[in-house]
């Protein structure tokens, strides 16, 4: 490959924490913990791994229903821990990484999240950020007493209204409003203490906040661009966007989306970086790699379900084994375009111009959210993420080693070398909060400042009180 143009810009990677690994067979893999998901010890080694190797983040998802049946689908989302619990742990066991937590807007109190951001947040040395999800997963709806869950357009809504409130109770309290003046005998400087008194179409929060005002002023915020609404919420309020991209063509697409999305709100370019899922199979040689990933296609645990496919391909597989050649379609077909872009990746990994039907049924589940697959040596793995990153695909990647602890040591050991070697990653951290890892290095100015309250009536009248006493 050529020699790298030499750019300010350097690469951001986050490590998206499937403690089994996002392949789907990784969990029977020899080597891999299946029950990963609860050892914290585990847990913690892996952050330690990511912050030694200068990480922006470690984050971890959440999802709020399950079933058996999940771990035939995604066994890694099929049971994990609660995410700000977590985090509490994790954030004791290491020192710069930034650390990305869930919260479902949908099924969540703004005051509720404002704590938990918050005081994480101080016990991180302000190293969070919020991870705005609002749910994808109707299940949800029954396991908190709902009948049904919300449209997109309402769960949105909601979105932002909880998020506005959650930055107000933030900004609750000023920077120097927690006194401690022992001599004076104040704690609190009642005239930097602001109630909110939020009366909106979801939520009516008076405040303020019990905590005090977050290390980061403001925290940032997260999301993943997937539909339109949460697509223009991301470019006009996060830090990082998170994308389920499954080609470059489809990266650049949605990258230009949210960077003009971000100029339309009023922010630069430069105040988003968009992040796609990466899931890196990685071999010593481009062989290595093409065998892990059919390697772990062999230990997938669920049955072959032609019918399924032919549903969301459309293209009629009735009476096909998985050991028959994928029928042909019109690959120039728009209606075919899911079909075309499966039967391109399962000859692309299984290195056949004739793959079978459980070949595309293997893609199919090892795809889990339609991250991108980069496939070969450490070498060519890393050409290919430099080539997104400099051709209007990527600012960095979220990786999803699709097992673990080895998939995230072979990029650690094999990948980073080398795009440190070509300027593209930095060598050591420059700042020691999330948004410093992004570039921010301003402390968001409070929007309360200077305002007189109620509060701070009471507090001179107390004061007077006390000294006339």
């Amino acid at each position: 490959m050529p020699s790298p143009s030499h750019s300010p810009r350097q690469l951001h990677f986050g490590i998206f924490l499937f403690s089994i690994g996002y392949h789907p067979g990784a969990w029977r893999l020899a080597g891999v913990d299946p029950k990963a998901s609860h050892d914290p010890a585990f847990i913690a080694s892996i952050a330690r791994k990511a912050e030694d190797a200068k990480f922006d983040f470690f984050f971890l998802g959440d999802a709020l229903a399950t079933s058996a049946e999940q771990q035939y689908v995604f066994p890694s989302q099929t049971v994990r821990l609660e995410p700000f619990t977590m985090l509490g742990y994790v954030a004791a066991h290491t020192q710069r990484i930034g650390l990305i937590a869930t919260a479902n807007t949908t099924y969540a109190d703004p005051y509720h999240i404002a704590r938990q951001t918050a005081s994480l947040d101080h016990l991180s040395g302000g190293r969070l950020a919020w991870n705005v999800v609002t749910g994808a997963d109707e299940r949800a709806a029954k396991n908190f007493s709902r009948d049904h869950h919300w449209d997109n357009s309402r769960r949105y809504d909601c979105a932002e209204e909880l998020v506005d409130v959650v930055s107000q109770l933030w900004d609750s309290w000023e920077d120097d409003a927690l006194v401690g003046d022992q001599q004076a005998g104040l704690l609190v400087d009642p005239t930097k203490l602001h109630a909110i008194e939020h009366e909106g179409r979801f939520f009516q929060v008076k405040g303020p906040l019990n905590v005090a005002r977050p290390p980061q002023g403001q925290i940032p915020l997260v999301n993943a661009g997937t539909s339109p609404r949460s697509r223009a919420f991301g470019a006009a309020h996060s830090t990082v966007v998170f994308a389920g991209v499954p080609t470059f063509e489809a990266a650049q697409g949605f990258y230009k989306e949210i960077k003009a999305g971000a100029v339309a709100s009023g922010r630069t370019a430069d105040d988003v970086s968009v992040l796609p899922g990466l899931v890196p199979y990685i071999g010593r040689t481009s062989e290595e790699a093409y065998a892990l990933y059919q390697r772990l296609s062999a230990l997938i645990a669920a049955k072959l379900d032609t019918a399924a496919l032919e549903r969301d391909l459309r293209v009629p597989l009735a009476g096909l084994s998985g050991e028959d050649a994928f029928p042909a379609f019109d690959e120039a077909d728009p209606a075919f375009a899911l079909a075309r872009l499966f039967i391109t990746q399962a000859r692309k990994l299984n290195r056949t111009d004739t793959p079978t039907v459980r070949h595309v049924f293997e893609y199919a589940i090892a795809r889990g959210r339609g991250h991108f697959l980069a496939i070969g040596s450490a070498e060519e793995v890393a050409d290919t993420i430099q080539h997104w990153f400099e051709n209007g695909a990527a600012d960095g990647f979220n990786i999803c080693p699709p097992h673990l602890p080895a998939g995230l040591d072979d990029f650690v050991e094999l990948v980073l070398p080398i795009l440190r070697a070509r300027g593209l990653f930095r060598e050591e951290y420059a700042g020691s909060t999330f948004g410093a890892h992004f570039g921010r290095s301003d402390r968001p100015a409070n929007r309360f400042e200077g305002v007189r309250t109620a509060d701070a009536e009471f507090g001179r009248i107390t004061e007077t009180h006390h000294r006339v006493v």
